[in-house]
């Protein structure tokens, strides 16, 4: 027992000794067991009470070695500098910090990483813990991209559908926080606004009143069940209504195959899990009472090709003068992106491409050295604009024209300069509900339904799609009876949906609306606000999480208590104007990653 209880000493000290050895400081305590300091410069070690097998030598190794890399490479006043509110948030700003420091001397030495890698992979996780599955699943994400710890994902088999949410926001800065490693104050000022992003808190709170709220509902409806044939039709209606809080993410699966079938799977099946991602938590009280009614369609399928012909023909005598303005801005546009893709040189140097127009000088005098050439690297990325305009019956007449013809000469204008260019209607195929609510009212009307009428999403010219075979759909938007009501939320969605499929670098979504979503159906069953709060989550999400740049233009209405990037016009007319002066100033801009 003495012999035991000196090699346990023995091993302490050893411990202490590479702790002192790797962090390089002197002025800490170490504590083994109980013994607890609040001085985070000082470490806390578990009691080592028997070293009976490696995994014990490890487990403890492991720990004293993290501590040791604590010391060395994290600074506590950055580290609390940039500590995010809430508990949960603060595990996981933990963690990250940990995975920080842990990488650093990962790097420097070869021994601490053995025994990490080790002792990481040996732990034990307690998945019946909503909290600590969290933790775990951001730690083995982490690992997976800082260490390539495939490993963890065989350990931790929740990590591949909470790894979808997080790819959405980390990965876009996943480049940034590798760069900045070893600059604390960078990586734990951005791993900070991350986290944040999670909602972690408020997602705990929303669940728990969610479940309180349909537990009551469920509650009440129980209550009005009279014989066993109302009970069977009232599980019927639950289940719809329930099958509604993630039907906008069914949509979406949907409306991918029908409109992009031409994307390969993977492209396919990554940008379905990244939409879902994207809206799944925003979104999650949004709820759709059918899809079965609702059409994505192309605009020459709802008419003749000699009606859509004759439409073209009245929307260019319509706009006969302003089309003229509008062509004079549309060269402006041109020219600007035209300059920002010219080639350029750099001259004299001393390698590269030769220089032949300085040939002359080595004929003048050999002793002359040759002079080479390198061009440039521009920065003009391959871009994808595509444009929303909202068919509601409000836009009808000038509005509705202007839009068209804009929508019409941006198109063959961008696509002059290489740039792809979508455009994309939404309204409904019926005035105050149809089918949809027909079927709702004759399930009795449960409350609540969600959205109560047939969308149509109408794709006017598809990205791929040359502006001349296209240029007589834009006259459908004249069409008598085809502009009704606007849901904007699930109409960014599908655009949405559509973009981040395509493989361009860069991609400016415009939105063209006259204000608030609007549908009678649905607002009257429903709460007041119950399409505008899903826009404003719609375009939050949009925003914050992904790469897209969102771009609105209010016709009479303000719309920047939707958009952060929004124009108000007043007269249609300068629709024209607006819309391209924007863009320009988009394509001025140097788009960067946050």
């Amino acid at each position: 027992m003495e012999k035991k209880d000196a090699h346990l000493e023995k091993f302490k000290s050893a411990i202490t000794s590479t702790i002192k050895s790797i962090s390089k400081k002197k002025d800490f305590e170490i504590h083994f067991g109980k013994t607890v300091s609040n001085n985070k410069k000082n470490i806390n070690l578990p009691e080592i009470k028997e070293l009976d097998s490696l995994k014990d030598y490890i487990h403890i190794r492991a720990k004293a070695d993290s501590e040791a890399l604590r010391l060395k490479y994290s600074n506590e006043d950055i580290f609390n500098k940039y500590t995010p509110n809430g508990k949960n948030s603060l595990n996981l700003y933990k963690i990250a910090e940990k995975v920080r420091y842990e990488k650093i001397g990962s790097e420097e030495f070869k021994g601490i990483k053995q025994n990490l890698f080790s002792a990481y992979n040996e732990r034990k996780i307690d998945t019946k813990s909503p909290s600590v599955y969290l933790q775990e699943s951001f730690d083995s994400y982490l690992r997976n991209i800082f260490f390539k710890n495939k490993k963890g994902k065989e350990n931790y088999p929740g990590l591949k559908k909470i790894k979808k949410n997080l790819d959405t926001i980390l990965k876009k800065n996943i480049d940034f926080l590798k760069t900045n490693l070893r600059n604390q104050e960078k990586f734990n000022s951005q791993i900070a606004k991350i986290i944040s992003h999670l909602n972690i808190e408020e997602k705990e709170s929303d669940e728990k009143s969610e479940e309180n709220q349909n537990q009551n509902l469920a509650d009440q409806e129980n209550s009005e069940k009279k014989d066993d044939a109302s009970k069977d039709k009232n599980k019927d209606q639950e289940t719809i209504v329930d099958a509604g809080i993630s039907q906008n993410e069914i949509m979406s699966e949907e409306n991918d195959t029908a409109v992009e079938i031409e994307q390969s799977d993977d492209l396919e099946s990554e940008s379905n899990q990244r939409s879902k991602t994207i809206f799944s938590n925003e979104n999650r009280k949004y709820k759709i009472y059918s899809e079965e009614f609702d059409e994505i369609i192309k605009a020459e399928n709802l008419e003749t090709d000699e009606e859509l012909i004759r439409l073209r023909s009245s929307l260019d005598q319509q706009l006969l003068q302003l089309k003229s303005f509008i062509s004079k801005l549309a060269n402006k546009l041109q020219r600007k992106l035209l300059a920002k893709q010219n080639r350029s040189w750099d001259f004299d140097l001393e390698e590269g491409t030769l220089d032949t127009s300085k040939l002359t000088r080595i004929i003048v005098d050999p002793f002359n050295s040759l002079s080479f050439k390198k061009e440039k690297e521009t920065d003009f990325k391959d871009t994808l604009v595509t444009i929303l305009i909202d068919n509601s019956g409000s836009m009808r007449g000038k509005p509705i024209s202007v839009a068209a013809i804009c929508g019409d000469i941006l198109s063959r204008t961008l696509e002059r300069c290489s740039v792809k260019v979508e455009i994309l209607g939404f309204t409904t195929k019926h005035w105050k509900g149809g089918l949809c609510r027909e079927k709702w009212t004759s399930n009795h009307k449960p409350k609540f339904p969600g959205r109560l009428n047939d969308l149509r999403h109408i794709i006017y010219k598809s990205a791929d799609t040359p502006w001349r075979q296209a240029k007589n759909n834009m006259g459908l938007m004249l069409k008598e009876g085809l502009l009704k009501e606007n849901i904007d939320g699930e109409a960014l969605r599908w655009a949405f949906n559509k973009m981040i499929k395509r493989k361009e670098e860069r991609k400016i979504l415009m939105i063209i609306s006259d204000g608030a979503p609007v549908d009678d159906s649905t607002l009257s069953a429903n709460v007041s606000d119950y399409l505008e709060n899903d826009l404003k989550n719609t375009v939050n999400a949009i925003e914050q999480f992904s790469s897209i740049e969102l771009l609105a233009i209010g016709i009479g209405h303000d719309v920047k208590r939707y958009y952060k990037r929004a124009v108000k016009i007043t007269d249609v007319q300068d629709l024209g104007d607006v819309m391209i002066n924007q863009l320009t100033n988009l394509f001025s801009e140097s788009k960067t990653l946050h």
